[in-house]
């Protein structure tokens, strides 16, 4: 089973990288760039067919590994 656990940063932190990126495609020409926000995007392969116990596994891996949770938050889907 294929899921995608996808890690953002909290509203309210401040977020460099995208300020960056911001700028940079401001830079590059692309218009009506209004802010970005980047984050991480996991792809991950699950043995097993019992969606929820794979969910269950996903919410604790991004709650322990994946995410900070203090400054980010975490979307765990399956594809």
């Amino acid at each position: 089973m294929k899921a995608r656990v996808t890690v953002t940063l909290k509203a309210g932190i401040l977020d460099p990288q995208g300020k960056a990126i911001e700028g940079a495609l401001k830079s590059l020409g692309v218009a009506g760039v209004a802010s970005v926000r980047q984050g991480k995007v996991f792809d991950i392969e699950v043995e097993g067919v019992d969606r929820a116990k794979a969910e269950q596994a996903l919410t604790l891996a991004a709650e322990k590994l994946l995410a900070n949770m203090v400054i980010e938050n975490y979307r765990v889907e399956l594809l």
